[in-house]
């Protein structure tokens, strides 16, 4: 089994209780871990794998908090650093439906620090890089993009999901789309929700976006479709594989679960190149990683929402 390092952010999300509407009226917040990179690790090691978090959080209650969570998921925390600028919060709510609206807080994340002795370990393993905070300037980015340099220059399987969030970019999402470029055409895999792709390709339909984004060098692309599934692409090969039904509550953390779910099974592969030669076997894993997702959603919260090994392959 390899192991999979997540690198990004780690926070708070406070989950508006009532007022799901308007988030400047609600006076009630469950506090709940979350932070894409990090639900994904959790994800992973939930299900068995071997995972590293990479990222920083505060010196504070929070920040200790959030290692905890992680330690209690099995995830290994010894990369993770702790920073004299308050851990990063998101204040959530969820409409009738489970859609998600944020406003963020930004503290540590963006602190966190390039530590080169990192690259050797990287060799023959997996590095996902999960971009809701990290190309938002800072020490984080620098340490993401050399981070990113590191995995190339190693026998390393590259993961990159973009996580936009409109609420960061506001008026420059030309300027994300530019940054996420580099990461599409150097990454073997690359996990969009259907907004990230046709933001990215400039295309309306998923497998124009996909062909869009295999030019730009993408291997192997997974575009969420919610409740439709997953439409899978490679180069030669495009199909939609359908989800399971449950009955949705809270959507936060759903694309976490399923990339972690097939980061989970491609590191449990002898080689990695067998998703890329393989399209049989990639949609065998899709089609856990869409239950994965699925289960997700049907509780509060990211971390404490993700399904364990039985759920996804024993049900």
């Amino acid at each position: 089994m390899k192991s999979v390092f997540c690198i990004g952010e780690l926070l708070i999300d406070f989950i508006a209780k009532t007022e799901k509407n308007n988030l400047g009226k609600a006076k009630d917040f469950s506090r709940n871990p979350g932070g894409a990179p990090a639900n994904v690790a959790c994800a992973i090691s939930k299900l068995g794998g071997l995972s590293k978090f990479i990222g920083s959080v505060g010196k504070d209650s929070f920040g200790s908090y959030l290692l905890e969570v992680l330690k209690d998921n099995n995830v290994d925390v010894s990369l993770a650093q702790r920073s004299d600028a308050f851990t990063t919060l998101a204040f959530v709510s969820l409409d009738e439906k489970g859609e998600r609206d944020f406003v963020f807080s930004r503290g540590a994340d963006e602190k966190l620090k390039y530590d080169s002795c990192i690259k050797k370990e990287f060799n023959n393993n997996i590095v996902h890089f999960g971009a809701a905070t990290a190309l938002l300037g800072g020490n984080l980015e620098d340490a993401y993009n050399r981070y990113f340099f590191d995995a190339l220059t190693q026998n390393t399987f590259i993961s990159f999901d973009p996580n936009f969030r409109s609420d960061l970019w506001n008026n420059q999402t030309d300027v994300f789309i530019k940054k996420c470029l580099p990461f599409i055409q150097k990454s073997h895999l690359c996990k969009f929700s259907l907004e990230e792709a046709q933001l990215l390709s400039g295309e309306t339909n998923p497998i124009d976006c996909s062909g869009v984004l295999h030019e730009i060098g993408a291997q192997v692309i997974a575009i969420t479709l919610g409740k439709k599934g997953t439409l899978v692409s490679t180069n030669k090969k495009q199909k939609t594989i359908p989800s399971i039904e449950v009955k949705t509550v809270d959507t936060t953390g759903a694309g976490d679960a399923f990339i972690g779910c097939l980061l989970y099974q491609i590191a449990s592969l002898t080689s990695t190149s067998g998703i890329m030669e393989d399209f049989s076997l990639l949609n065998k894993m899709v089609i856990k990683a869409n239950k994965a997702g699925a289960y997700s959603t049907t509780g509060y919260g990211a971390i404490s929402s993700l399904p364990n090994y039985n759920a996804v392959f024993n049900s």
